[in-house]
């Protein structure tokens, strides 16, 4: 009987060290895995396999967020204080986010590829769930975390794009609510409708305020440490999610905004995802820049290759779709195919890491 016990200690102890020292950014990787999929569904018109592609990521995605749950509830009820000093923190603190954009992204999953598998009744029903929770939490965490930095006065040295994630998660939020209205009574759907702009309302303009903050702490700080350059990529998220969901508004606008909602919405869509292509290419330069200075070691950080890039990607595929532009299409396939890469080469390096337990040091 001691034996027994002896040899369950062990166990015990890895799994209360990997509860304590759970990382907010884990859901991260429900984001990127949840866009990777659903792009994948978007571009199987190149490749048809792509969908069985989407299908399967849609199943690791769903186990993923059941995986990862429990550590993330866990932690606030048996490591409070530790889960509290998180939360205040300048820039760990902004990662808390990922989980309700994670249950939004979910949500997109079951509605673009899940309707195939489940039927429409039961994935519409999951996603709602999905939806709810996230766009709950999503609306906590964007009050939460920006009065918490304005008590906390952060320094020019600690802003960084990761800021956007609270703004973004209510950004992302119109991407499954806007699809979700029809499947609503019909007397909830005009409230429900005001609600989706509001949280898209409210996600943009936090994203211009603290996009403008950040770029003028590009400019005067010292370079980011290189466990946070793949942070740069996050300008996408905002504007890629920002116009699939701004698409995805006018598309169900019309019984209540007239017919010329989605002809004016489309347009500033346009535009807005335009910036993402200047974005893209900066990107891309500070990532370079850094792999060939050696200055970018691996962290969760990395997984912000994977959403913004996806979301990015997708938006241009809604944009392409919309304008029936064939070179424009293709150009959103090549931003999927190096999502593919960043998917693969991120999945891979965190799945060796967790194996070695190195991502719960504390």
């Amino acid at each position: 009987m001691e034996a027994k016990v002896q040899l369950q200690e062990p166990g015990m102890k890895g799994l209360t060290k990997v509860i304590k020292n759970f990382a907010p950014a884990w859901f991260a990787s429900v984001m990127g895995t949840g866009i990777f999929a659903v792009t994948s569904k978007y571009y199987s018109c190149y490749w048809p396999w792509l969908s069985n592609v989407a299908a399967w990521l849609w199943v690791i995605n769903i186990l993923l967020f059941c995986a990862l749950i429990v550590p993330w509830t866990l932690r606030w009820f048996c490591f409070t204080e530790q889960s509290l000093r998180d939360l205040q923190h300048p820039i760990t603190g902004q990662f808390y986010a990922t989980m309700p954009i994670g249950c939004l992204v979910l949500a997109a999953d079951f509605l673009v590829i899940g309707t195939e598998y489940l039927g429409v009744d039961l994935a519409v029903r999951i996603a709602k769930v999905c939806w709810v929770s996230g766009g709950i939490l999503a609306l906590a965490f964007a009050i939460i975390t920006p009065v918490i930095n304005l008590f906390n006065r952060a320094t020019v040295a600690d802003l960084n794009p990761a800021w956007f994630m609270p703004p973004v998660s209510l950004i992302v939020a119109p991407i499954a609510g806007a699809k979700l209205i029809p499947y609503w009574p019909q007397s909830f759907q005009k409230l429900l409708l005001l609600i989706n702009y509001a949280s898209w309302g409210t996600g943009f303009f936090l994203f211009i305020f603290l996009a403008v903050i950040c770029f003028y702490r590009f400019i005067v700080a010292p370079p980011l440490p290189g466990a946070l350059i793949p942070t740069t990529w996050i300008y996408l998220g905002p504007i890629g999610s920002g116009t699939l969901a701004l698409l995805n508004l006018g598309t169900v606008s019309a019984p209540w905004l007239g017919s010329l909602a989605l002809p004016v919405i489309k347009i500033f869509g346009l535009i807005y995802w335009s910036f993402g292509f200047w974005w893209l290419i900066v990107a891309g330069i500070v990532t370079i820049t850094n792999i060939l200075r050696k200055n970018l070691p691996f962290a969760l950080s990395w997984w912000a290759f994977t959403f913004p890039l996806g979301a990015y990607a997708g938006a241009t595929y809604s944009i392409a779709t919309g304008l029936q532009c064939s070179p424009l299409r293709f150009y959103g396939f090549l931003c999927y195919c190096l999502l593919a890469f960043c998917w693969l080469t991120v999945f891979g390096k965190t799945f060796f890491r967790v194996c070695t337990g190195d991502l719960f040091k504390g």
